[in-house]
């Protein structure tokens, strides 16, 4: 009987990365450089033939508009046809709350528990990073998209 896991997607930027977790822990990962339209239904064919998955996490941005687009249609079709519940978070949660991307100079940051875009003139370092143990009270069923595309038109 295979294993029952979870699996979180980090599909912001590249490269992505994908976190096999049991029991709440991380036991495997698989980072891609690979476009998320071309490798994520590849990648979950192939782990959902190695394992039985249970839950399904992401980050819901904010971050690429394209990325967080694909990833959610992706992912909220397999819950759906597959029966799997979907969980997300905002994408802080996977770079320790550092300043992320959104276009030219603004950066998307997060104030208590407020997203806001900010100018920054130094670029911070802002990596993802699959935590060691999930933290389930961080994911909420709200899996919407956070695009943020208001706050940077503006």
């Amino acid at each position: 009987m295979p294993k029952s896991v979870d699996l979180v997607f980090i599909t912001l930027c590249s490269p992505i990365q994908i976190g096999i977790y049991e029991d709440n822990k991380l036991i495997d990962s698989i980072v891609s450089k690979e476009k998320s339209s071309d490798i994520l239904p590849k990648l979950y064919s192939e782990l959902s033939n190695k394992y039985e998955i249970k839950k399904l996490f992401f980050a819901n941005g904010p971050g690429s508009f394209m990325a967080i687009k694909i990833a959610y249609i992706f992912l909220k079709s397999i819950s759906i046809l597959k029966k799997i519940p979907l969980f997300a978070t905002d994408a802080f949660y996977f770079n320790e709350n550092q300043p992320i991307k959104a276009i030219g100079k603004l950066f998307f940051v997060k104030i208590s528990s407020e997203i806001k875009t900010q100018k920054l003139e130094i670029a911070p370092d802002a990596n993802f990073r699959l935590p060691d143990v999930l933290d389930y009270s961080e994911f909420n069923t709200t899996s919407s998209p956070i695009y943020g595309i208001g706050a940077v038109g503006s």
